[in-house]
Parts: structure tokens; C-alpha cells; sequence
């Protein structure tokens, strides 16, 4: 099944690149717009309470009233790592943990400055789900070990499945004490976008599906429907810029 996703979205992609360089508005509106919505659906998947309006305000400057002030640091630290990665693509830069322990670093900055950055000293449960993540003394070997599958084995994979994997063993080995979804999920654009593709938004809604899928991507090695999820949220984004541009 996703076999057939990921012609239907290399085919998109071939739509796409005919069209470069594509309209520098429409592209400046784009990103801006996927931006907010990326912000807002990656924040609320892990319990931030702005809405999509909400969201939009406060990275436009604006104090929302009756939010706490982690909720306005997380909208406006997310859109601060997006512009990060998107300068980290614009240089080509390889794959690496420093980059990876300088989005967590901005995606929790004021927030928790204690743990930003640095990989856990401690053991930890992710709520809800039945894998149980890595001791904290293996996390330094476990991402070296990442990083080297991701610069070798992993890119034999089609570019979907090469990132969704990716996302599946960072969440695996959750690195950090707190913000591991997000990254993830700014990892999973920034390899995708370096690839060629544009950022895909997985859905505040689809948040069971994605819990569900992951963890059984975790518990039994079965990762079809973490694949598809991913590659349905890439065919979404595929089809908003080809309507666009």
C-alpha cells in the first residue's frame, strides 16, 4: 500500500521540480503559512493548548491572555527552530547531533535551559505507550549509532521511508528528557526537505494514529502504518504546493 504512496508522491515531486525555481511569493507565502500550521500541530500533538489563530498571534508578537507563558515560548521557540533547519538545508549541511542538539536547545529554550541540548541522565517512560526507551547511560552510543545508519545503510531507503525510520528510532531511543516529539518531527522535515520535498504537518487529529503507529513500529518492528501516515501527510503538502504554484 505504501509502495503505491510513494510512486503517487515521487510522480508529485517530478510535477513539482518541473515547476522550479518556483514563484518567490508563492513559496514566501507558503512556507509562512505551513510555518504556523506546522507550529501549532506539532505543539498540540504534545498538549499546548493555542488554537491555530492563537498560535498565529503569538509568533506576529502578540500576548494571547489566558495562556501560560511556556505555551507562547513553544509557539515562538518551534517557528525559531523551523527558520533554523531551513538555514541548515540552505547550506547543505550533513546530518549530525550537533544539529540535533541545537534544535532541542531551541525548542526549550526558556523553557527548561537545564536540560537543553543534553541527553538525559536519567530513565524515562513515554505516557501511554508500551515501549520502554533505552537506559540513559546508552543514549551517546545509541545516537552515534543513528547517525551512522542514517549517513550509510539508511540511504539505500526511498527518501519517505528513509525519514519516517528515522523519526521511529529517535522517538525509540528519546533522547532528551522532554521535547523529543518535537524534534523528531523537525528532524523528519529537515531530511525531508533536503531531499527536495517540502515539510509535511502531522495533525493534531491524527495524533492517535501516530502514537499507535509508532509504537507499534517500536514494540514489534512493523512500520507500514508509520510509513503511510508519513507519506499521507507528504502527499497533502505535495498537493498544497502544486495547487499553489
Amino acid at each position: 500500500m505504501f509502495h503505491l504512496m510513494f510512486h503517487l508522491i515521487d510522480e508529485k515531486k517530478r510535477q513539482l521540480d518541473k515547476k522550479r525555481p518556483l514563484p518567490v511569493n508563492s513559496l514566501n507565502s507558503l512556507k509562512e503559512a505551513l510555518a504556523v500550521e506546522w507550529t501549532y500541530h506539532s505543539n498540540a500533538i504534545e498538549g499546548n493548548t493555542l488554537t491555530l489563530a492563537e498560535t498565529k498571534v503569538v509568533l506576529e508578537g502578540i500576548t494571547v491572555g489566558g495562556k501560560s507563558l511556556r505555551e507562547h515560548l513553544e509557539a515562538i521557540n518551534h517557528k525559531q527552530a523551523i527558520q533554523y533547519i531551513e538555514d541548515i538545508v540552505t547550506h547543505e549541511e550533513e546530518f549530525s547531533e550537533w544539529q540535533i542538539k541545537n534544535i532541542h536547545q531551541i525548542i526549550l529554550k526558556g523553557i527548561d535551559d537545564e536540560n537543553t541540548g543534553v541527553y538525559r541522565h536519567e530513565n524515562v517512560l513515554i505516557v501511554g505507550a508500551k515501549h520502554f526507551p533505552p537506559e540513559h547511560f546508552r543514549v551517546p552510543d545509541l545516537m552515534e549509532q543513528l547517525i551512522q545508519w542514517y549517513k550509510t545503510e539508511a540511504q539505500e531507503l526511498h527518501p519517505v521511508e528513509r525519514v519516517a525510520r528515522l523519526h521511529v528510532l529517535f522517538v525509540g531511543i528519546h533522547p532528551f528528557v522532554d521535547g523529543n516529539g518535537r524534534t523528531a518531527r523537525l528532524l523528519l522535515n529537515l531530511e525531508l526537505m533536503k531531499a527536495g520535498y517540502p515539510p509535511l504537518i502531522i495533525r493534531k487529529e491524527d495524533r492517535l494514529a501516530y502514537y499507535e503507529s509508532l509504537d507499534l513500529a517500536h514494540t514489534e518492528e512493523k512500520y507500514n502504518d508509520f510509513h503511510l501516515l508519513v507519506a499521507e501527510a507528504l502527499n497533502r503538502s505535495l498537493d498544497l504546493y502544486l495547487r499553489v504554484v
